[in-house]
């Protein structure tokens, strides 16, 4: 069983580790990749609620096993962000990575965005799977201004009836 709780400062630690960790198996190191941006060092610090953000974590008998966040895309006031869903391999393909999406997603809604936008690599083809299973729809080409350079996969879901 595992639990789903926002992201505290003494998670910081792991959550950059396996953000490090699970990123480098699937190529996402260096810069135009989200393990390497700022933020990854302390995660807590970077989605406060007054900015209609939140980062979960996913905690198992007390241990963080993974994460995903959400977070305005740039300074929109309608389009927010999926960001940073990782895992420990042994924790992917058990529901978690859905739970910590369907989170976001529902937070995002309360915060009255309209549409949610992520980017990704080709190369994690479960998490697409799973983004295709919460209807994103994939996009020729990144939005203006995203950071991440390095992904090649880009998706949209429209999150208000």
């Amino acid at each position: 069983m595992y639990q789903i709780i926002s992201i505290q400062a003494q998670h910081d630690a792991d959550m950059c580790r396996i953000i490090q960790q699970v990123g480098a198996q699937y190529g996402a190191v260096g810069d135009g990749f989200g393990p390497a941006d700022a933020e990854v060092q302390c995660m807590s610090q970077h989605y406060p609620a007054e900015n209609r953000s939140q980062y979960l974590v996913a905690l198992v008998n007390g241990r963080v096993v993974g994460g995903a966040g959400i977070a305005p895309f740039l300074d929109s006031i309608t389009v927010c962000e999926l960001k940073k869903l990782f895992l420990l391999p042994d924790y992917q393909g058990r529901g978690i990575g859905k739970a910590l999406s369907l989170a976001c997603l529902a937070f995002a809604r309360e915060q009255g965005y309209q549409q949610c936008y992520l980017d990704t690599l080709s190369s994690m083809q479960a998490a697409i799977g799973l983004y295709e299973q919460l209807g994103f729809v994939h996009l020729d080409r990144p939005w203006p201004g995203t950071l991440h350079g390095g992904c090649d996969v880009w998706m949209l879901k429209n999150i208000q009836s």
